[in-house]
């Protein structure tokens, strides 16, 4: 009823959230999609942390879950209504929390801290190839916002990234990311995927297809 999370394996199976179903789906490297995890919480935004661990956000408990391999969860962050989330491989990382207007920062233990209140809307979030900078979109403005990471993982040097095409009501509707090994940002949009450069300048949008919520992007 409302995708969301994809996220890849490192076998490149995709995997999938049905927000108002509940359910965590899989797609396998033949095409075929099945149930991967029912009760899921209203799961968001997912993504794949070391040991092959599937993080998901809860929108219903307001947690932060993993699953392993085989489907067992476990709670990892509590008391973050989070909506989409990216783990570096020693396991820290990041999760927005639009509802309060919060970028949290994660570590591999579980302690959590505010690393941002700035963004009127922080929805999706991604790291640069080289994982010192991250990015996070602003659904209800026209900008993204870049952060250079510093070592401790706190954010610094905090600026409007991304002049985004924007719709009649001059909001972006800016949701998922995802950026590929040449550093272009992918996010998506009211008006469609908007393909950043570098510098942030858009460069393209490819049209959705269908009038519906661009709610997320993956490779």
């Amino acid at each position: 009823r409302f995708t969301e999370g994809p996220a890849v394996s490192d076998v490149g199976e995709v995997f999938f959230t049905d927000i108002p179903n509940n359910r965590i789906h899989r797609i396998d490297n033949e095409g075929e999609v099945s149930v991967f995890a029912e009760n899921s919480g209203e799961s968001n935004g997912l993504m794949f942390g070391p040991e092959g661990k599937l993080y998901a956000c809860e929108g219903a408990t307001g947690h932060v879950v993993r699953y392993t391999p085989n489907g067992r969860k476990q709670v990892f962050l509590r008391d973050i209504k989070g909506n989409d989330i990216v783990v570096l491989p020693d396991g820290s990382g990041y999760v927005t929390e639009p509802s309060a207007n919060k970028v949290w920062h994660f570590t591999a233990e579980g302690n959590a801290t505010v690393v941002d209140t700035g963004i009127e809307f922080p929805n999706g979030l991604i790291t640069s190839p080289d994982q010192t900078a991250l990015t996070v979109s602003d659904t209800r403005g026209r900008f993204c916002y870049s952060f250079r990471i510093a070592s401790d993982g706190t954010l610094t040097h905090r600026q409007q990234y991304g002049w985004l095409h924007v719709t009649d009501q001059l909001q972006s509707g800016a949701d998922g990311m995802a950026v590929d090994t040449e550093g272009r940002t992918y996010v998506t949009t009211a008006l469609g995927l908007q393909v950043l450069d570098q510098p942030g300048r858009v460069h393209f949008i490819i049209r959705k297809p269908k009038n519906g919520w661009l709610s997320n992007v993956v490779f």
